[in-house]
């Protein structure tokens, strides 16, 4: 009886540490929620959903190559200047239509992609020394490529910016589109089950005859490419070119997002559904500040915090 109620506590903590990790994410979700609906005014409005769903549809889509990248223990730094780079090449390329212009923004978007990929899979650099290298080279592109704002008027981007499905913003259902899509890559896909392998133990996917070079370079392609695309939501959205503060900080949000959903940044798992409701949990948390008078800066002071919850949580769980 003694023994037991010594090793029981222990027991408990394990359980709340793993059920932290599990379910944090959709439980922040629901108390930031009840709060807004209690607190904020106007909160429950059709006009307030649509308009936190299109707001947080950019970083969703960033967040879903991020998970890629974190899922084979890696990261990408680089996803926010991809977007600066994202938005000068729609605009200097809109003339020639904005299909074409949305082609060669995710054409730059893959090319970062590839440059990542080759210098952590081939030659060796840590992902976070390569992609913070592209990080800078790829905001200066952007500047030389577009110096400074430029309004975006094209019927068609405007169409994508504004435009909706039985009321669901275009932004929102290309987000959801491509959420499901990532899923089902990580679960359904001989793609899927490399990454986490090689997320897993990178010695043992080679031991094993997976093509680890090639699978980074796809991974970190993906994540190049989706953060181009999300750079071209957010230039639909606003109708403007920016690469002076595109992005700016999209890693911090996206990284937030991947890791508080659940995915550990030690590699191995990819959590898709999490990463969804971290991307959502990262939005109410930055509305409820802005709209009770808190200062931006705040925003990611809490966001510094909700990592930092996250870490420890999946750290405690790694240890047992």
């Amino acid at each position: 009886m003694t023994e037991l109620a010594f090793t029981r506590p222990p027991l408990d903590r394990a359980r709340l540490l793993r059920l932290l990790q599990e379910y944090g994410v959709y439980a922040g979700v629901l108390v930031l929620l009840l709060f807004d609906v209690a607190f904020t005014p106007h909160f429950l409005s059709v006009e307030n959903f649509r308009t936190q769903a299109v707001q947080v549809a950019p970083v969703l889509v960033v967040a879903l190559g991020m998970a890629l990248a974190i899922g084979t223990e890696g990261v990408d730094l680089s996803v926010g200047s991809v977007m600066a780079l994202s938005t000068s090449l729609v605009s200097l390329y809109l003339g020639y239509g904005p299909w074409i212009a949305v082609l060669i923004a995710v054409a730059g978007g893959i090319v970062v992609g590839v440059a990542n990929g080759a210098l952590i899979a081939f030659v060796g650099v840590q992902p976070i020394v390569a992609t913070l290298a592209l990080m800078v080279a790829g905001r200066g592109v952007a500047l030389v490529l577009l110096p400074q704002l430029k309004d975006v008027r094209d019927p068609g981007m405007a169409a994508l910016g504004s435009g909706a499905v039985l009321g669901v913003p275009y932004l929102v259902l290309i987000a959801a589109g491509l959420a499901l899509l990532t899923a089902f890559v990580v679960r359904r896909t001989t793609f899927g089950r490399q990454v986490l392998a090689i997320g897993d133990s990178r010695p043992a996917a080679r031991l094993a005859g997976l093509p680890v070079g090639r699978v980074l370079v796809v991974v970190y392609v993906c994540c190049g490419a989706l953060a181009a695309v999300a750079g071209v939501l957010a230039t639909a959205r606003l109708s403007a070119s920016d690469p002076t503060s595109l992005g700016t900080l999209m890693e911090l949000s996206a990284i937030t997002a991947v890791v508080v959903g659940g995915t550990p940044l030690s590699g191995g798992r990819v959590r898709v559904g999490g990463t969804v409701a971290g991307a959502v949990l990262i939005q109410l948390l930055t509305t409820t500040l802005i709209k009770h008078d808190l200062p931006p800066s705040w925003t990611q002071i809490a966001q510094a915090a909700v990592i930092v919850l996250a870490v420890y949580a999946a750290r405690e769980r790694g240890r047992r």
